[in-house]
């Protein structure tokens, strides 16, 4: 009897999409990110105010992706940025497939940047590429400063690493959080990864993350 690798399996089906979607945002000059988290590191308040701050000067369309529910791509429509929900009703990732149909609900030809807001995980949508430019991967202080190496895969692989809610560190509620321990860490996994640790609540550091986006992400 003849094995079939299953995981091999999906695996290959989902990188056959995502290299089509690469192929396609290359054609059209786009750029492409993907960000994870766990749920509840500030995701989607971040992107909000991204779109806000960055205004006339990088225009960003969001690919939201949920288990259920329109609620955060509704929330980034008030930003008047076009946002196309995904619910994958149950899965803990989106897949290269998804994502390739999201993007052609989308106005690519009047965006500059395409964030992909996945599902609330650290482990499963690491594995999935979805023919994205890069992964930033959100950590907020309130989830602890041992996350990078509890969960090495995804801060190796990622570009970026935003640390957000820094504000809870100077109002004492996660004085526990070591930022340098984290980002030490991050940087151990991943020497090349860029870290901007900052409160998409109160604005602190979000110019240098703005900046990054505008020099690096528009074609």
């Amino acid at each position: 009897m003849q094995k079939v690798d299953v995981g091999r399996t999906i695996l290959s089906a989902n990188e056959q999409h995502a290299l089509k979607n690469a192929r396609m945002l290359a054609e059209k000059r786009k750029a492409c990110l993907n960000m994870i988290s766990s749920p509840g590191s500030g995701k989607t308040t971040l992107l909000c105010k991204t779109i806000k701050h960055l205004k006339g000067q990088l225009r960003v369309g969001v690919i939201e992706g949920d288990i259920q529910t329109e609620i955060d791509a509704d929330r980034i429509r008030a930003t008047q940025a076009p946002a196309i929900q995904i619910n994958t009703e149950g899965a803990c990732h989106l897949s290269a497939a998804q994502v390739s149909k999201a993007l052609a609900q989308l106005p690519l030809d009047d965006l500059d940047l395409i964030v992909i807001e996945n599902v609330g995980n650290l482990v499963c949508p690491g594995a999935f590429d979805l023919g994205e430019n890069g992964k930033v991967v959100v950590l907020s202080v309130a989830e602890g400063d041992d996350k990078p190496i509890k969960y090495p895969a995804i801060f190796a692989k990622s570009i970026a690493l935003v640390i957000n809610k820094i504000d809870m560190l100077a109002m004492g509620v996660s004085d526990d959080f070591d930022l340098d321990k984290a980002m030490a860490d991050a940087k151990r996994l991943n020497k090349d990864i860029k870290i901007f640790p900052l409160s998409a609540k109160t604005g602190e550091g979000m110019d240098a993350w703005c900046d990054w986006l505008k020099t690096n992400w528009r074609f």
